[in-house]
């Protein structure tokens, strides 16, 4: 194994802190940091016993789709016990305990703005727009760690389309649901809430712009953002915003949560580029979970660039980070 003395290296070779406290729970939960082995125990119940005690209900009739990667999938244990999901808890292993309970039916979704015709979709509506397809995506978080799923949902498009946005309609809003009786750890988020977010609108009209329903052949656990999420495969994964309540097309640029939180470090795009550093830690490098190690490169727009990059012709993207 290579060390390096601490003269050969960089700040930004360093593996963010919240990455390496998070990923040491998985070593000592698997027995491995203490040199100890664990047998007949998964990974998730040795991290998190209670964790796949969430309801899911099996998608059937699925159809495969030619923007997926063929990349080895991540282990469905490590996606629904390693999540980011404020509302419930600011540490990796807590949206796994608290979301257990969150009630996500009925539920439904407002589509307005700038339309002909607004409406409002139930999720069982949602789910019978489009033959539903399994995409397995890259996904890139911010923090330097990557993941690949196998999302199920449509084109953004599809639901967009029904509603007919007129020439008004710029950029897509986003809005998450928000409860503070069901989101017990909201006040130590951090964070505005509810969650916002955005895309222009030929962002959310591209094909890959994924309304996911479901992921690993199941309905999506709460804690990965149940029952309906956006998935963006070539920006960082704070702009898939989960639990979606509202969405609105609007003239002007809306405001996203984490720009409106730190500007400095989170623009509006947040297209993956590994070019332009976090300021506390590189972007060159990623850590694949369920590794360890921040050894794997980074690919301009996560590896979508030949889909997605002439979205962005003309632009600087390092100044429109």
């Amino acid at each position: 194994m290579l060390i390096k003395r601490s003269s050969d290296l960089k700040y930004s070779d360093v593996t963010p802190r919240d990455i390496y406290v998070n990923r040491r729970k998985f070593l000592y939960g698997m027995g491995l940091a203490g040199g100890l082995a664990l047998a007949g125990k998964s990974l998730a119940d040795l991290v998190n016993p209670s964790a796949r005690a969430y309801a899911s209900t099996k998608l059937t009739g699925l159809t495969g789709s030619p923007f997926s990667t063929t990349e080895k999938v991540t282990p469905e244990q490590v996606v629904t016990t390693y999540n980011n999901y404020y509302e419930f808890g600011t540490e990796k292993d807590q949206p796994a305990k608290n979301a257990q309970k969150f009630v996500t039916s009925p539920w439904t979704v407002s589509v307005e703005g700038e339309v002909a015709k607004p409406r409002k979709f139930t999720m069982e509506e949602i789910l019978k727009l489009a033959p539903l397809e399994e995409r397995i995506y890259r996904h890139r978080c911010v923090e330097a760690w990557s993941i690949v799923v196998p999302w199920v949902g449509y084109s953004f498009s599809t639901i967009a389309k029904l509603v007919e946005p007129n020439s008004n309609a710029r950029y897509v809003a986003f809005e998450s649901y928000f409860d503070r009786k069901q989101m017990p750890l909201w006040g130590r988020a951090g964070i505005e809430l509810p969650y916002v977010e955005g895309l222009r609108i030929d962002e959310a009209m591209h094909p890959l712009t994924l309304l996911g329903m479901g992921m690993y052949g199941e309905t999506l656990p709460n804690q990965d953002g149940a029952p309906v999420r956006m998935v963006i495969p070539w920006k960082y994964g704070f702009k898939s915003i989960k639990s979606i309540v509202k969405i609105k097309f609007v003239k002007d640029q809306p405001q996203t949560t984490w720009n409106i939180t730190n500007a400095h470090e989170y623009g509006f795009y947040s297209n993956v580029n590994p070019k332009v550093d976090h300021p506390r830690w590189t972007q060159s490098k990623e850590v694949r979970l369920p590794g360890f190690f921040k050894n794997t490169p980074t690919q301009m727009f996560n590896g979508y660039g030949d889909q997605v990059a002439s979205l962005y012709n003309g632009m600087d993207l390092k100044k429109n980070y």
